[in-house]
């Protein structure tokens, strides 16, 4: 099967990015086909420091590799350098209805909230469309809040389809039922629009404080507390085994302990999960070149795929 995702280099991935979304890049790459791309392209609409956008790019290129992709077995390449994408937006915006659009999330958030939102964001499910579709993907692997968009690019190549006949590959969604959500430190969703992330890496002291500093309630210690919906206790099972979980969720309703221990507990095993990539990413620094190369070998392997299917985009619309 044909699996594609992409991750926005907006900044540093955190906890919530890598059980929503980039575990399952590793896991789907060992029996499929993989094609997952840095998404500078939709970066735009909030990065707007080229210097930075460059760094971000390549600290994810270097993530994405400590954390298990395998350029041997998954290709993995930067979205803007695979040019038919563009144009593959242009011909899915001329069948797009703009009540669509407006019906989008990030979107509707945003003027919700009274932000500005500029044309890029209101376009951008068009894009992430034909990122999906300009590589004929079957498998699309995403973290749930994303999985609107891709019912909008399913609606779209049926758009499509309806004017000019079959043409895209149908992408299915597919989530993580456990760990999609991940709570941040404040117990709300992990996310950087909130501001309380954890991050994949970093100086492991300074991660540790951050988990030290998490919001708990105040109950005394000497109370039995229920393991289920409690913040902490939902990111130890993220890391801990099936018998350590259980162990720990005995110790909740037994009560008699401080929600620092709770804590101690969660730096440590997320510490020791996040050890081997660690090491790996530390390895990878050191020859940026190659990291560069597979990029490179990777946007080749792209746009041989992408070439395919916007010739059958033209020519279906007419221009070829």
């Amino acid at each position: 099967m044909r699996v594609l995702s992409g991750i926005q280099p907006t900044g540093r991935p955190h906890w919530g990015n890598y059980f929503g979304a980039i575990r399952q890049y590793i896991d789907l790459q060992e029996k499929n086909d993989g094609f997952y791309f840095i998404a500078d392209l939709h970066a735009l609409t909030t990065v707007r420091d080229p210097e930075q956008l460059r760094d971000n790019v390549i600290n994810a290129a270097l993530d994405l590799l400590a954390l298990g992709l395998d350029p041997d077995k998954a290709t993995l390449f930067v979205q803007s350098h695979i040019p038919e994408v563009t144009e593959l937006t242009w011909l899915l915006l001329s069948v797009t209805p703009m009540g669509l659009l407006e019906r989008c999330h990030a979107y509707k958030d945003k003027k919700e909230r009274g932000l500005p939102a500029d044309a890029g964001l209101f376009t951008y499910p068009v894009l992430m469309a034909a990122d999906i579709l300009a590589y004929d993907s079957q498998i699309v692997p995403v973290g749930v809040d994303q999985v609107q968009h891709i019912e909008v690019c399913r609606d779209l190549a049926g758009s499509f389809h309806h004017t000019y006949g079959e043409t895209f590959v149908m992408p299915k969604a597919q989530t993580l039922d456990v760990g999609a959500k991940v709570p941040g430190t404040d117990g709300q969703k992990m996310s950087k629009s909130y501001d309380n992330t954890l991050p994949l890496f970093g100086e492991v002291k300074k991660i540790r404080k951050q988990i030290m500093r998490i919001v708990t309630d105040s109950r005394p210690m000497e109370d039995p507390k229920d393991p289920e919906g409690d913040h902490l206790f939902e990111l130890y099972r993220l890391f801990a085994g099936q018998d350590e979980v259980a162990a720990m969720a005995e110790k909740y309703r037994a009560g008699g302990f401080g929600y620092g221990e709770i804590k101690k507990a969660v730096a440590e095993v997320s510490e020791a999960h996040f050890a081997p990539a660690r090491e790996r990413r530390q390895e990878l620094e050191k020859d940026l070149d190659s990291v560069r190369d597979v990029l490179a070998a990777g946007a080749v392997r792209a746009r041989e795929v992408a070439g395919g299917v916007l010739e059958r985009a033209r020519s279906a619309c007419g221009i070829r």
